[in-house]
């Protein structure tokens, strides 16, 4: 997201509001942020789920198994 944007758009009612929990600056958020009534910010926590973290979980453990047996990775990250 475009940090810059986004904060022009808020504080000139572009937008109603935002909700944040990903930063430019992690984990640091734009202090301008801080002073606006139309923005929630959280500390990064919106797959504090139950089901999400299971789920991030068993593709872990998927990861594993499948690079222990030299097959594909599910959810490879590349450069």
């Amino acid at each position: 997201m475009d940090e810059a944007a986004l904060l022009y758009a808020l504080q000139h009612k572009k937008i109603a509001g935002a909700a944040l929990d990903v930063f430019e600056n992690e984990p640091n958020p734009n202090p301008a942020f801080l002073s606006l009534s139309n923005v929630l910010l959280t500390p990064h926590i919106g797959s504090a789920t139950s089901e999400t973290r299971i789920a991030m979980t068993n593709l872990a453990v998927d990861n594993l198994e499948a690079f222990f047996n030299q097959k594909p990775l599910p959810s490879e990250v590349k450069n």
